[in-house]
């Protein structure tokens, strides 16, 4: 009957996602109806429910998620300031050639991806400030399609990162609960900083062979199309821009350094832009602007985050954790199978969910499995962002 339950859960959410309702709907639809359905078998303990609220103002009293509205209002300054585009603009006026561009598009999609929270929205703003000059450049469509869509996902693994926080939450959890069953009392906390520094090589690294790539593809192309983006006005001013992605790059030095908490150093950066924006243009509909739709997503961040609660409550109770455990190997031995396991599940659902729902929904399940087997919690929580960054 677990199996059979399990099964019902999963089919029910991907059913429930395909139709396009709100996710966190469907994850507490999924999880109240296949608890009413264990209770009526007696399978799940209604009982259980009861620890849906505290778990969700348990969520609301954690240090470290306090700073994920600042990371997004952070991420939505950047947007709603234009600064980058006035800084991109300004640096192909200043006469790059098409290496030049792809290079150009490539450091950018860095700065972008890592400040915009969510994949989505740094492919639309890489498009919309990267598309025209690749195309005018000599590049193809489905190159230049491909190189944004490629590079706009790097957000996922480059801090500061909403995906590396909230993974970050995650396994910390799940180590401490690992720890504290195999008797280790004083467990060594794992930090968004470690995270970070975990995660700044391999995102680099990707990043640079993602460069190396397009300068090979690039190519000999016609000097013309890069006269006509000097000659079409392109204008903007450099310092202010400087500043303000200054001010981005800033804050995770000083996380992983350890001169600043992730919330001290989201609150310095969106000074910093603020800075760049006064001395661009005094106006405060920026603010307003990045404000407003900073509401909406972390409105929708929390609300998948308590329906993905529910969900992982009643996936437990009907005993689907112990489900999983018995299927994957025990021994040290089998620790690359499980890895293996676990990495290409995460790689299928990050075809139809996004970050947010897999954090919540796969790690609080998988990583004690793994931890228990003498995972590294740093090395598993990088190499999840890289699966995550790629599907």
């Amino acid at each position: 009957m677990t199996s059979f339950l399990c099964l019902l859960m999963i089919g029910l959410l991907f059913a429930g996602i395909i139709s396009g309702f709100p996710v966190m709907f469907v994850l507490m639809a999924t999880g109240f109806s296949v608890a009413g359905i264990g209770a009526i078998f007696g399978v799940f303990d209604l009982s259980l429910l009861g620890a849906i609220a505290p778990r969700i103002f348990a969520l609301f009293d954690n240090q470290l998620l306090y700073a994920v509205p600042l990371f997004v209002f952070l991420g939505k300054l950047l947007e709603q300031s234009k600064l980058v585009e006035q800084l991109f603009s300004a640096m192909l006026a200043r006469g790059l050639g098409n290496r030049g561009v792809v290079l150009m598009v490539m450091s950018f999609s860095v700065v972008l991806a890592a400040s915009s929270g969510l994949v989505g929205a740094s492919i639309l703003m890489l498009a919309s400030i990267a598309l025209v000059p690749l195309k005018k450049s000599g590049f193809s469509d489905h190159f230049a399609a491909g190189l944004i869509c490629g590079s706009g996902t790097l957000g996922q693994i480059i801090p500061p990162s909403i995906v590396l926080i909230l993974l970050a939450d995650q396994i910390s959890n799940a180590n401490q609960v690992t720890q504290l069953a195999q008797g280790n009392f004083a467990p060594d906390p794992v930090t968004v900083g470690h995270i970070f520094a975990g995660a700044l090589l391999p995102g680099l690294l990707l990043a640079g062979l993602y460069g190396v790539y397009g300068l090979v593809k690039s190519g000999p192309k016609a000097a013309d199309s890069i006269r006509n983006l000097r000659s079409e006005g392109h204008n903007g001013s450099i310092w202010q821009g400087l500043l303000a992605v200054g001010s981005l790059l800033l804050v995770p030095v000083v996380i992983i350094i350890g001169v600043a908490s992730p919330t001290e150093a989201a609150s310095f950066g969106i000074l910093g832009v603020c800075l760049a924006i006064m001395l661009s243009r005094p106006s405060v509909e920026p603010l307003r602007r990045a404000a407003a739709q900073s509401v909406e997503l972390i409105g929708m961040i929390v609300g998948i985050i308590i329906g993905a609660t529910v969900f992982a409550l009643v996936f437990r109770g009907i005993g689907g954790d112990e489900l999983i455990a018995d299927l994957l190997p025990k021994q040290n031995e089998g620790q690359i199978i499980a890895v293996l396991v676990v990495l290409v599940s995460v790689f299928l659902l990050g075809f139809v969910l996004e970050f947010i729902e897999i954090t919540y929904l796969v790690v609080p399940i998988a990583a004690p499995i793994l931890l228990a087997l003498d995972v590294d919690p740093i090395w598993l929580a990088v190499m999840i962002a890289m699966v995550l960054q790629t599907s």
